[in-house]
């Protein structure tokens, strides 16, 4: 099935959500942190998308 034709997932892991938002791993990774939308499963740490761009929001440049 093609990328654009599946279902969004709502937990990434940190390379994943790095790559679906187009920022290195590491600053995926604080962001994620500062927005408090990462979860401890075991030993992976998944970041809950929604929490993620509701945060990304606050970085929003108004238009002039």
């Amino acid at each position: 099935m093609s990328e654009k034709f599946q279902e969004k997932k709502r937990f990434v892991r940190y390379k994943e959500g790095a790559k679906l938002y187009g920022l290195c791993q590491s600053t995926f990774e604080k962001r994620a942190k500062e927005a408090g939308a990462t979860y401890k499963v075991g030993k992976a740490v998944l970041v809950d998308c929604e929490i993620f761009e509701k945060y990304l929001e606050s970085f929003r440049i108004p238009a002039e």
